[in-house]
């Protein structure tokens, strides 16, 4: 199980903690990252390039010459591709970009990013973090005394009530915020430093754990009900004895 040091806004040592192994000692799927990330800066791209093809320029319904006899190759519209102004062969047209990821290749992409993040030393734990107002130049401080520099990802375990925090790293274009719901793996990969709060961490944690248990076992489905039986079958049956019977009698007083 991988340990990280956890250090205060000053930059201080305030003690260790120790990593799950299924989050921060993963095997690093390069191929698997890659993928996920590309199917993430695909599904941004809007899809609504469009060019017109020959059929869609204006124009260009007369022929520009006759077929033969001007000693030139011969055309049948201005706008032809290969003519200025013509349209265009095997353009981009309208469409979506979607690429299909499951749930369970992004997760397994964002632990390799993770685990590349704990082991490349970029990875920085701190206590905890809180502003009494918003102040860039008291972010910028905690950078600094972070020693963070180039791209930073700062990771929180939930929007904050006041939005101080976020108001005060939001100024400065080298610094992203994110959550530990929705981490992503470009953010990790993308960043020269990965600040994450204790609680983020917790955070973090919890929805392994969360993920990791089994489904509860479907409750068992009720035994039917004994049905009623019919009229038909509850009611006793005419005894033909006692039937032949009557009818004889019946016959014989006629005839009396």
């Amino acid at each position: 199980m991988p340990a990280i040091d956890i250090v205060d806004a000053s930059g201080k040592k305030s003690g260790t903690r120790d990593l799950p192994a299924t989050i921060f000692e993963a095997p690093v799927n390069v191929p698997l990252m890659h993928q996920v990330v590309v199917a993430a800066m695909a599904g941004k791209r809007a899809g609504t390039h469009k060019v017109k093809t020959r059929g869609e320029v204006r124009g260009g319904g007369v022929k520009p010459w006759r077929q033969k006899g001007t000693g030139r190759a011969r055309q049948g519209s201005i706008r032809a591709p290969q003519w200025t102004g013509g349209g265009i062969v095997h353009g981009p047209v309208v469409r979506s970009h979607d690429q299909r990821i499951n749930k369970k290749m992004v997760k397994g992409a964002l632990r390799s990013a993770l685990t590349d993040a704990v082991t490349s030393g970029k990875l920085i734990a701190l206590k905890e973090l809180s502003f009494d107002a918003p102040k860039t130049k008291q972010a910028a401080e905690t950078l600094t005394a972070l020693d963070c520099d180039g791209r930073v990802l700062l990771v929180l375990a939930r929007p904050t009530d006041d939005g101080a925090i976020e108001k005060s790293f939001r100024n400065m274009p080298h610094v992203r915020i994110a959550y530990a719901g929705g981490l992503g793996t470009y953010d990790v990969l993308l960043a020269d430093h990965l600040v994450m709060t204790a609680e983020a961490l917790d955070a973090l944690e919890g929805s392994t754990d969360a993920s990791a248990q089994s489904k509860p076992a479907p409750a068992p489905r009720p035994k039917a009900e004994a049905e009623p039986e019919s009229e038909s079958e509850s009611a006793p049956e005419p005894d033909s004895d006692s039937d032949t019977a009557a009818d004889t009698d019946a016959e014989g007083g006629d005839d009396a």
